[in-house]
């Protein structure tokens, strides 16, 4: 059969010109019969085009001389050469053939700056991520004593998949294109409803915005109130990934020391005027400290008074463990300068990447319109499932248990650290959250132990590495991640560290 693009040759068979001998470019290209033949056979030509090894105008041969030379179908032959035709690397001639397209293989000489060799990421950029955000543990088995992690083995499964089932049976078609950037309005609603029953946080569903996490609130809010040299207090120890949103937002960050009642406003008024103050005041990262009702309001009227704005990352605030969970500092903000970032990361699980963020109402179009140039909205499968989840009470019970099964296993853990540790290596109350912190005494020890303890299969977080966000010194220590193993596990952790601690502690 004759090929209408490739064997364009005219006139009868026996008075056509006879065909040169394969170029030997074509006759030595090496093909691999376990993987795609036509696959290869493009790769092959088109790289010996890119490179100059292929003239251009050189006359390519027919599909079949070239099939027949290779010993492959012609078909073969023909869907390689028609992607090279597709992408311009060959042209077919009627009445002619089949050439190499008159492709600039190699770069001409242009002015030195044209030629220069293309630069890498910025160095400074580099560095700056490298100390803010040091490279987390993810992925594989989560053991003693990994913090931030939740208890994910309680997560209901069963229920989520059979809420997911039932979207995709029943979904309506306009639910699967593009949605509001704000977020699903049931969600929004739902989230509202829970933040007014279960935290005491005034609020409207036109308030809230669904995001990627907590993390992404933080980065939306460092876009929509900063502007470049713009001065951000943080607290010092702080969380590191949200020094890192609000520095490249071109802020400059500022650390401001923390007490047993958190933040301290008094040493915020020292040190001059800031467009913005981020703090966790409901359990500070990583100390574990809570804002008094007093610097609470103290940190209100500072805002009001320097027309700033406070960033409130409701970090662990669902997880107390004497009494009910404290209302936010939001709850107190009558003057709307607070803008309150939850999550359902350590509710459910870190994975499902759902979060919200409570803003002034003022601010919402802004959030909203930042929200759709970054990445539109959040998967609507996951905010419709998420909403299912909360009106039909799973929510609910869900914290209740996961609050439950996080007190037992931090009375798991220091009622271990207790019978092998005793006053030898104190470890202090922990009345909320999902990590204790232990102070120590000096950098070394610090390190020390964190190695030991990873030789021996045991994670432990260092103060050094996670706290500091700012130039000013941390005070070392170690964090220790209870809630995501069971209590057998946990006292297992602790003997082995126990153990292979003897020598370091001496």
């Amino acid at each position: 059969m004759k090929d209408p693009i490739f064997d364009n040759m005219t006139g009868p068979i026996e008075q056509r010109p006879k065909r040169p001998a394969l170029n030997l470019d074509l006759a030595g290209l090496q093909l691999d019969r376990s993987q795609g033949l036509s696959e290869q056979i493009h790769a092959q030509l088109k790289s010996r085009i890119l490179q100059g090894q292929l003239a251009a105008s050189l006359r390519l041969p027919t599909t079949r001389e070239l099939a027949q030379a290779l010993g492959v179908s012609r078909n073969t032959v023909v869907r390689a050469y028609e992607q090279l035709l597709s992408e311009a690397c060959i042209e077919s001639r009627p009445g002619a053939g089949t050439f190499v397209a008159p492709v600039q293989a190699k770069p001409s000489a242009l002015p030195a700056i044209a030629a220069a060799q293309p630069q890498g990421p910025d160095t400074a950029l580099w560095s700056r991520l490298q100390a803010w955000l040091p490279n987390p543990a993810h992925g594989g088995p989560v053991r003693a004593f990994r913090h931030g992690v939740p208890a994910m083995d309680l997560f209901p499964f069963e229920v989520w998949s059979r809420l997911q089932a039932r979207f995709w049976r029943h979904h309506q078609q306009q639910t699967l294109g593009y949605s509001d950037p704000a977020g699903d309005a049931r969600l929004r609603e739902l989230i509202a409803t829970y933040l007014n029953s279960s935290r005491g946080l005034q609020c409207e569903a036109s308030q809230v915005l669904v995001t990627t996490g907590s993390q992404q609130a933080i980065s939306l809010c460092g876009l929509a109130l900063l502007r470049p040299g713009d001065r951000v207090a943080v607290e010092t120890p702080g969380y590191r990934a949200a020094a890192a949103a609000l520095g490249l937002a071109g802020a400059e960050l500022i650390g401001v020391p923390i007490d047993a009642q958190g933040l301290r406003v008094q040493a915020l008024h020292s040190l001059g005027d800031f467009r913005l103050a981020y703090v966790t005041p409901s359990h500070q990262f990583p100390s574990g400290a809570v804002m008094s009702l007093q610097r609470r309001l103290d940190l209100l009227a500072w805002a009001q008074a320097r027309n700033a704005y406070v960033l409130e990352d409701d970090y662990d605030g669902e997880y107390r463990y004497s009494g009910a969970p404290l209302q936010p500092l939001a709850s107190l903000d009558t003057q709307a300068r607070v803008l309150y970032i939850g999550t359902f990361s350590k509710l459910m699980f870190p994975g499902l990447r759902l979060g919200y963020l409570v803003a002034p109402r003022a601010w919402l179009p802004v959030l909203a319109k930042l929200r759709s140039a970054l990445d539109r909205h959040a998967p609507i499968t996951d905010q419709v499932v998420m909403a299912n989840f909360m009106a039909e009470g799973h929510f609910g019970q869900h914290v209740r248990r996961m609050r439950r099964v996080s007190r037992a296993r931090r009375d798991a853990l220091h009622e271990a650290w207790g019978r092998h540790f005793g006053a030898r290596l104190p470890l202090p109350a922990t009345e909320a959250g999902l990590h204790a912190c232990l102070p120590l005494d000096s950098l070394e020890l610090e390190q020390a132990l964190a190695d030991t303890a990873l030789a021996h299969g045991v994670e432990v977080g260092r103060l050094s590495q996670i706290g500091a966000n700012t130039a000013a010194p941390v005070r070392p220590g170690l964090m220790l991640g209870f809630a995501g193993v069971s209590p057998e596990a946990i006292a297992e952790a602790v003997a082995t560290l126990a153990a292979c601690w003897a020598h370091v502690l001496g």
